[in-house]
């Protein structure tokens, strides 16, 4: 018999649009049992503010309490300070940042089958005093995984990255033997692993224009890529590469691969953005537990107007769904 999974949802930035996404949620069908970790108070807020109604039930609900259409389950953090629509707050990052810690804990203690998130605003973050790159680093740290690779799934392709966020100036220096092939081995584990890929095919680009030019724009690819992945090869890996990031992503390659591997984060998302944006998923590889995410962000001008699209929180939370279907997580539940 299946089990209906239950994911937690974290609301993000309370000034952005994550919080009408979640109040969303309570008026759309998924294929999962939904828990909004979030302030109950700015929900409600969000909810007039968008002039709709909506009831919070709390998580973990009383044993006679039912969830129906216009109700959302919602484990309370309360905010330092009541959030405006389109006004960050440093003071409320704190709050924020629980929100992650609580959805991550969950699911390593089994409360949770998979974690999904709504966009932050790390600007307000670092701005409170608190260092801050992103979800994946966090979580990465929080579960105390070495490392973890960000992967985006839409308009028909799956890219990964080699780096995350990091200054344009600091990737070729961050591109060493040892962490791409830490890389390739996450990406190519979780893809058996997850997504069911027998013996997936990654094609792999280079770093420099023309992927280097045998070494005249670039000794990255001679000195580092390529050694890697004859190794990898040599144990198995089905890799292509490394090519030049401006022919890869056509149909031609893209046919015949199951996920790209792109060097830097400005490389590979705006291609697969293009094709898929306001239904993509981020989904962060080599984490001991499940979690996707939207694939845009907080958008402060959208807050509270009721103008803020839906379709990639759905989507990231079908993907979540899914991956757990698969076998990836048994619940252990409330």
């Amino acid at each position: 018999m299946s089990i209906t999974p239950l994911i937690a949802v974290t609301a993000g930035e309370p000034a952005g649009i994550g919080p009408d996404l979640c109040v969303g949620l309570a008026r759309r069908r998924v294929p999962a049992r939904i828990v909004v970790i979030a302030d109950r108070e700015l929900l409600k807020q969000r909810a007039r503010r968008l002039r709709t109604s909506l009831k919070v039930v709390d998580f973990p609900p009383d044993e006679d309490a039912v969830v129906r259409a216009g109700a959302l389950l919602v484990r309370h953090v309360p905010l330092a300070r009541p959030a405006v629509a389109g006004r960050l707050d440093p003071a409320n990052s704190r709050s924020v940042l629980r929100t992650l810690e609580i959805a991550a804990d969950g699911c390593r203690d089994g409360i949770f089958d998979a974690m999904v998130t709504a966009p932050l605003q790390k600007s307000v973050i670092n701005d409170a005093g608190i260092p801050f790159t992103g979800h994946t680093e966090f979580l990465a740290e929080r579960s105390g995984t070495r490392h973890v690779v960000m992967m985006l799934v839409g308009g028909g392709m799956r890219v990964a990255l080699a780096t995350t966020h990091l200054a344009l100036q600091n990737v070729a220096r961050s591109i060493t033997r040892e962490g791409l092939e830490r890389t390739l081995r996450v990406l190519r584990g979780d893809l058996i692993a997850r997504f069911a890929l027998a013996r997936p095919r990654i094609v792999v680009a280079g770093l420099n224009p023309h992927a280097g030019e045998a070494g005249f724009l670039g000794r990255e690819e001679t000195d580092v890529i390529v050694p890697v992945l004859e190794k990898l090869r040599r144990e198995g890996f089905d890799l292509v590469g490394p090519l030049p990031a401006d022919t890869l992503f056509n149909p031609r390659r893209l046919k015949d691969c199951d996920c790209v591997l792109a060097m830097y984060h400005d490389q590979g998302l705006p291609v697969l953005k293009y094709a898929s944006f306001g239904a993509g998923v981020n989904v962060t590889l080599g984490l001991p537990f499940i979690r996707t995410s939207v694939d845009h962000g907080t958008a402060l001008d959208l807050a509270g107007g009721g103008r803020a699209e839906i379709g990639s929180l759905i989507a990231a939370i079908r993907l979540a769904a899914r991956l757990v279907a698969g076998g990836l997580r048994t619940r252990r539940g409330p």
